[in-house]
């Protein structure tokens, strides 16, 4: 069903040829975005990013897809400058980037953590700033985090801790942004049923996030499902956008700040 506040919109997602970036491109096509650009890190993803770019045109908006890896600043502002160039300047951007790392403090590598940092928080440091460059007047921004921000834990200090910054991105580009009518908001899930989770977790640990939530015996794998994320990314952009330089948990009761 069309939202008009969605309506006519061009958006651009980052990581948005599967899972639940794919999912965000189908749902907001589904609602009435007249062009998504999808962008996906690398060959592997690209029959996914084909199929997520024909479901979004069969729904009746434009699509593109883009291939890069958005670990430097210079690939953020191409892929920003590709979608001005195809279908416009955008009025939604999305960022849902990321890399987990289960793993002791102690065993972590030089290696793994410039890597962490750099696609988890250097990522989106310049996917919001060229997102506070392009994107139009009373547009809306979102990265997607994680409710381990939340969360008291240990095993998760090179993820959580490079997710981290964002918060203090989000607020920042909120005030800087403000003044043009844009929102910048952050959305934290829980661990959630998609195939970036069950690598990282043991049998134990996997049985442990199945119960832990408020909520978990109403979810059908007891983790969250990306089709309950949705709906909040729906919301910040369109009627809720009054929410902005917040970060939101969305968990079923996972964790809480």
């Amino acid at each position: 069903m069309a939202d008009h506040r969605i309506t006519g919109k061009t958006v651009i997602i980052a990581g948005g040829a599967k899972n639940l970036g794919g999912l965000i491109a189908r749902d907001l096509a589904a609602h009435g975005a007249g062009a998504v650009a999808i962008h996906y890190n690398s060959a592997a993803s690209k029959p996914e990013a084909e199929a997520t770019v024909a479901a979004v045109k069969a729904a009746g908006a434009e699509a593109v897809a883009f291939q890069a890896d958005l670990t430097s600043a210079g690939a953020v502002e191409k892929l920003f400058a590709d979608t001005v160039a195809a279908i416009g300047r955008p009025d939604i951007a999305i960022n849902t980037v990321g890399k987990v790392l289960k793993k002791p403090m102690s065993e972590i590598s030089e290696a793994e953590y410039d890597e962490m940092t750099a696609v988890n928080a250097k990522t989106a440091f310049f996917f919001l700033k060229e997102a506070g460059r392009h994107v139009n007047d009373n547009g809306k921004i979102v990265t997607l985090v994680t409710s381990l921000l939340g969360a008291y834990t240990p095993f998760y200090a090179a993820y959580a801790g490079t997710k981290a910054p964002v918060e203090h991105f989000t607020r920042a580009a909120s005030k800087e942004f403000g003044a043009r009518g844009i929102s910048v908001t952050a959305i934290g899930p829980g661990p959630m049923d998609t195939p970036f989770f069950y690598p990282a977790e043991g049998a134990e640990a996997v049985a442990y996030h199945k119960t832990a939530a408020a909520l978990s015996g109403f979810s059908k794998t007891g983790l969250t499902d990306i089709a309950d994320i949705v709906p909040w990314i729906r919301l910040l952009v369109s009627e809720g956008w009054w929410m902005t330089g917040q970060t939101i948990l969305v968990n079923g009761g996972y964790t809480t700040k």
